[in-house]
């Protein structure tokens, strides 16, 4: 029985390719068999990011899954386990590309659980947009016994307010068409001026706004709301 191929989750950071990882850099360019998440319309975020690392003799494989909340995704994923194992089986490895970090909100979880079980896995964390957000505004986003909350604004409109009020700092992301609930439960609660919105984090058309600003029509997906914390690092100077 020949030896079974190893399979990495790639975390390849939120935008800007010089943000990977000396380590997924490695993987990425020496593994025969890269798989990469592909929305309805056959675009990939996360091979945009690293196009200029993939050599020509690498096999590639899209796997095709659905974004939109309204369809059922527990099919597609488990089609795209199913040809991620024909290459395991036959001892190819296998890199999928997750962007930011695999094990945060990535697509790359839900194939973990199918795979890992049967197969040797390598999960390669990255940078998430979450913190290098924070970093890119300049914005220190939590001092000592801060709690940092990463909150989905996909939430229903009820849970989303009762989660911000109770934050010490928080990012808020999945933003897209919930922005304005979003927006209008931050000015409920008094959280407006301390909110910074940025989207599409580390790149090149990477745009900050003042939330008031912000023109609902045109929020994406891949954008957040960065609330910091409020109290100030002299305090504990």
């Amino acid at each position: 029985m020949s030896q079974l191929g190893q399979l990495y989750g790639l975390g390849i950071g939120p935008g800007d390719p010089e943000l990977l990882t000396l380590k997924a850099y490695r993987i990425l360019t020496s593994v025969p068999v890269i798989a990469y998440p592909t929305s309805e319309k056959g675009k990939s975020v996360a091979r945009d990011i690293v196009a200029e690392f993939i050599r020509s003799e690498q096999l590639e494989i899209p796997l095709p899954l659905p974004f939109s909340t309204e369809n059922s995704a527990q099919p597609y994923y488990d089609l795209a386990a199913e040809k991620l194992a024909e290459c395991l089986i036959q001892g190819q490895s296998v890199a999928v590309l997750c962007e930011g970090d695999p094990m945060l909100y990535g697509t790359f979880m839900y194939l973990f659980e199918r795979l890992a079980p049967q197969f040797p896995t390598i999960v390669v964390p990255g940078i998430s947009s979450t913190l290098a957000s924070a970093a890119i505004l300049g914005v220190p986003l939590t001092y000592r016994n801060d709690v940092l909350s990463i909150i989905p604004a996909t939430l229903p409109e009820n849970h989303l307010r009762d989660r911000l009020a109770q934050i010490d700092a928080a990012v808020i992301i999945k933003l897209g068409k919930h922005f304005l609930k979003t927006r209008t439960i931050l000015a409920e609660l008094g959280l407006l001026a301390q909110s910074l919105y940025i989207e599409q984090v580390s790149y090149p058309n990477q745009r900050i706004i003042p939330i008031t600003e912000v023109d609902p029509a045109t929020v994406p997906y891949w954008s957040l709301i960065v609330i910091p914390s409020q109290q100030s690092g002299s305090e504990f100077a």
